[in-house]
């Protein structure tokens, strides 16, 4: 399963439930009790009595997979498209920084292929195509160590009791 990618079911998954739901038909047409095919099919009771119902008010096509729940808005060719937008860095974006955050993402989107996304909604489209939230791998250019040895130094140790 996907569900942690934020994905949802794969195919063959959605195919495996599928047959579930198309073998419980053939025994609800035997008249068998839901308990049992419940057992016999390592499932709930309850969706046993909820593919009951569906049975019975549309038959066997009633339990048939409808597909995915929607389709993605990108097709892969415009998220190569989005990657190769994204590889040219925010700076060729209209962005002073090297930052790609979610709502730059988002407007990328929306200037390229025309379409909105909420940045729940890009946040999802770059999990499922592979990307991760990460910190830069090497230090910014405007980096100033001597100011950051200075804060470390000065102001860290005073914020450190504050909380003790």
């Amino acid at each position: 399963m996907r569900y942690p990618q934020g994905g949802g079911l794969t195919a063959e998954r959605q195919q495996f439930r599928e047959g579930l739901r198309l073998q419980a038909a053939e025994r609800f047409a035997q008249g068998e009790a839901s308990s049992v095919i419940a057992k016999d099919l390592r499932v709930s009771v309850r969706s046993v009595q909820r593919w009951r119902r569906t049975w019975d008010e549309g038959g066997p096509r009633a339990l048939r997979s409808q597909g995915p729940a929607s389709l993605p808005r990108l097709s892969e060719k415009q998220f190569a498209q989005l990657e190769a937008e994204l590889a040219k860095e925010p700076a060729a974006h209209g962005w002073e920084d090297q930052r790609w955050t979610l709502a730059r993402v988002k407007t990328v989107i929306g200037r390229r292929f025309h379409l909105t996304y909420t940045a729940q909604g890009v946040r999802k489209l770059l999990v499922r195509n592979g990307w991760s939230c990460q910190v830069p791998a090497r230090r910014a250019m405007e980096r100033d160590d001597e100011a950051v040895a200075g804060w470390a130094r000065e102001v860290w140790p005073c914020a450190e009791d504050l909380r003790r």
